[in-house]
């Protein structure tokens, strides 16, 4: 599974018969310190996941084919073959702190060669702001740059809260990795570096404007932060620095695959100077993009093309090259108001991501305008430099070539849905998370006869160092579900039963996920030591259903945040969609994306098609039971 974006289910409110499970609590105390004391993250017994695999299979796959793997299934577990991976996964995880994770990290990510932009990258849409120009541009940047110092303070003093979920610590080893983090492009794989370890504190940001970037220090001479007015008064001067109009976005290099990127990366820092600012830009804590403004569009559409704008940055022509794609965390503000974040994926999931938003918008509403001017005259920002040889000048029109070559293909349709939010099937006792997977499969199956392969990422936080693993949705529950809304001969009642069931196993699914009991990086974890053992591939995992389970038409997540943000991620095939969906009490925002080079896709019909499900659904808890106040 390459190019895998997660989210945290941890704030669902998730049941399992006879056990609740509580959303995510905070606890001020020292982060790092209660990490040794973290669980490893176990190995599922075979038989049980060999199992799963097979239930996992039924609803999307014919009898003949399933009867075939179910032959393989037996071999794999009767014939030495299983037994003696299994035996080699169990001495691993002895061994190491967290079996999965660097198999995780590699082939998830760093192994994966297809652009980081569209294909793996998640972008976020915060709140539309309400300026219009380049001094309330300014100003927001300002008081974002000061809000996201904020939240570094708690790293750098280990004052982060600990999260926890039913009384269990989390591994909150991800909050440390997002911050002077960045990937580095290599030939056949990438790597990531982080500047935060055993360093000397790094006091820089980058900021890119006009496709030049500028090394902004965010430290005073004493060591104290620059206060907001200050920030104000650099960005200023950036601003003044950057009108040239034709500089070459050298930016937008870091969009292409990753080989092409990996050799021109190579060609641009043979040059000392290139080398030098490539560098700057790599240790820098974050980046910030003032973005020029884009072409205005209905308010019905803004969500849209925005989303668009945070996953790419609308082309050659316009912000595409206002970016370095491979760091960890940039912050999107546009002159027209617009504004986000886009982050690259390896290093961490959603749930360090959502919880820094959270906090960064908190700071700014609560921010009181800082009028005072500094004392102290700063030195302007440090423009970086680049040489643009011609083979570097040829890489960059390459780039620009592709990248608007990807604009054009993302379809992106952003839903806001506001006739009801998780308060509905909060009422009737049903989990929101499930109730909005379930509108996918209605959807899914009412647009295309047929269910589908299902990714929703689950986190697995409650071991040390872990990072997700499936939550399959789609279920024989699910199937029978859809087919009964399908089937006029079905009475309400019925529906309503199978609607209760498919959910509640959709809750079960979610428990064995987070607790380290689903199928998809067992399996993983069997093939890589397969693999590393140069022993022949088991022949279950060459099988065609093996196939059809991997390739997720649907590839969802849930981003459980208190900001009325969209977030959104391009799909995972070719003929596929990516959905996220951040369910709020009264509402739900729902970014669907796919590609238009496939035929049989379209993002706003899907988007439509869910609303509709979601609409059905409560109707049909309308009209058979009484929601319980």
């Amino acid at each position: 599974m390459l190019g895998v974006f997660v989210r945290s289910t941890l704030r669902s409110g998730l049941v399992k018969p006879g056990l609740r499970v509580r959303p995510v609590t905070r606890i001020p105390q020292r982060s790092l310190v209660h990490q040794e004391g973290l669980p490893q993250l176990p190995v599922p017994p075979l038989k049980q996941t060999c199992e799963r695999y097979l239930a996992a299979l039924e609803p999307i796959v014919s009898k003949e084919e399933l009867e075939h793997t179910r032959e393989l299934v037996e071999d794999f577990l009767k014939g030495g073959v299983g037994e003696r991976l299994q035996s080699g996964l169990e001495r691993r995880a002895r061994k190491t702190d967290n079996w999965l994770s660097e198999w995780w990290m590699q082939t998830a990510y760093l192994d994966c060669r297809m652009p980081v932009a569209v294909y793996t990258s998640p972008g976020v849409v915060l709140p539309r702001m309400h300026f219009q120009d380049r001094q309330g541009q300014m100003r927001f940047a300002a008081k974002l740059i000061a809000g996201v110092l904020d939240f570094k303070r708690m790293i750098d003093t280990d004052s982060l809260p600990v999260e926890y979920l039913s009384g269990k610590p989390l591994c909150m080893d991800q909050y440390y990795r997002i911050l002077s983090s960045c990937r580095v492009p290599g030939p056949k794989r990438d790597t990531v570096v982080n500047h935060t370890v055993g360093k000397p504190p790094l006091t820089h940001i980058t900021v890119v404007h006009n496709f030049q970037f500028f090394v902004l220090d965010v430290s005073n001479s004493d060591g104290t932060l620059l206060t907001v007015d200050q920030l104000y008064m650099q960005l200023e001067k950036i601003w003044n620095s950057s009108l040239q109009t034709n500089k070459e976005p050298v930016g937008i290099l870091t969009s292409q695959h990753r080989n092409t990127w990996g050799k021109a990366y190579n060609t641009l820092i043979k040059d000392k100077t290139n080398k030098e600012s490539v560098r700057s830009i790599q240790k820098s804590i974050f980046t910030v993009c003032l973005d020029a403004p884009m072409p205005r569009v209905s308010n019905e559409l803004y969500l849209s093309r925005v989303a668009a704008q945070v996953l790419h940055g609308g082309g050659a022509r316009w912000n595409s090259g206002n970016r370095w794609f491979d760091k960890t965390l940039q912050f999107i503000v546009g002159e027209d108001g617009t504004c986000g974040l886009l982050y690259e994926h390896a290093p961490a999931e959603g749930p360090p991501i959502v919880f820094l938003i959270d906090y960064v918008v908190k700071f700014i509403r609560q921010r009181a305008e800082e009028v005072r001017s500094p004392m102290v005259p700063l030195a302007a920002p440090q423009k970086l430099r680049f040489n643009v040889t011609p083979q570097v000048k040829r890489d960059i029109e390459k780039a620009k070539q592709n990248m608007n070559i990807m604009v054009h293909d993302l379809d992106v349709k952003v839903l806001t849905f506001s006739h009801f939010g998780r308060e509905v099937p909060k009422q009737h006792k049903m989990s929101p998370d499930g109730f909005v997977q379930t509108a996918l499969q209605l959807a899914y199956f009412r647009m295309y006869r047929s269910c589908c392969s299902t990714y929703e990422s689950a986190s697995l936080r409650m071991f040390k160092y872990g990072r997700t693993d499936a939550i399959r949705s789609t279920t024989v529950d699910s199937l029978n579900f859809v087919q009964g809304m399908e089937d006029p001969s079905k009475q309400n009642p019925e529906r309503l039963a199978l609607l209760q069931r498919t959910i509640q196993t959709h809750k079960e699914m979610t428990y064995n996920a987070i607790h380290g009991q689903a199928i998809d990086r067992h399996f993983l974890g069997l093939k890589m030591l397969s693999i590393e053992d140069l022993t022949s591939m088991p022949e279950v995992f060459m099988d065609t259903s093996f196939a059809v389970a991997q390739h997720y038409n649907l590839f969802t997540s849930q981003v459980g945040s208190r900001t009325d943000c969209v977030m959104c991620v391009g799909p995972m095939v070719p003929d596929g969609y990516g959905v996220c969906y951040n369910p709020m009490d009264e509402h739900v925002n729902i970014a669907v994306t796919a590609f238009n080079s496939c035929e049989d896709t379209n993002a706003a019909k899907f988007a439509q098609a869910v609303e509709d499900a979601l609409l059905d659904m409560r109707a049909l808890l309308e009209d058979t039971i009484p929601a319980e106040q």
